[in-house]
């Protein structure tokens, strides 16, 4: 009886460990906690199709979608160092994608997150930031030159978001 209570005094402690460990490697990952939803990385299921807003002409696929209490938060992973503040190109890729999740499943999220290497930022998804996302879009509307296709690969083309109005779809 009382190697009984050894053996299950070792598994309790095991457990313990073992829990304690997860969270600590789920803190470093910079992710919220909560269950992913997509992902879009090499380890993980790619999505079914891009993200798509036919208002805004938007197309995208987060790395990452992490439903966080009923938030969708797109994460969005860079493999470099972190610099003192976000690049303005990554940041707007993130706005994008929050835009996306919220015209896709019809709820805002409250920010979105950058994971670099060594760094995460939360970026909130305000108001204002989208409309600058907006205005920068109709500024790449009006300086928009027909932009050749940049790539011989048919798997990527076949994925394109815009290959339903491509004129030079593989």
């Amino acid at each position: 009886m009382e190697v009984f209570f050894v053996l299950a005094a070792v598994l309790v402690l095991l457990a313990a460990a073992a829990l304690w460990v997860s969270a600590r490697q789920q803190k470093a990952t910079g992710l919220p906690t909560g269950r992913v939803i997509t992902a879009d990385t090499g380890g993980w299921r790619r999505l079914e199709k891009p993200l798509y807003d036919a208002e805004s002409g938007l197309t995208g696929r987060p790395d990452y979608v992490v439903d966080h209490g009923g938030a969708m938060i797109p994460v969005e992973v860079k493999s470099g160092w972190a610099p003192a503040e976000p690049h303005d190109s990554h940041l707007f890729q993130l706005v994008a994608y929050c835009l996306l999740v919220e015209q896709t499943s019809g709820t805002r999220p409250p920010y979105g997150i950058l994971r670099y290497r060594n760094r995460t930022f939360e970026i909130d998804y305000t108001p204002a930031l989208e409309a600058e996302l907006r205005g920068l879009l109709q500024e790449m509307r009006k300086q928009r030159l027909p932009a050749p296709r940049s790539h011989q690969e048919p798997g990527r083309c076949a994925a394109c978001g815009f290959r339903g109005v491509c004129d030079q779809k593989l």
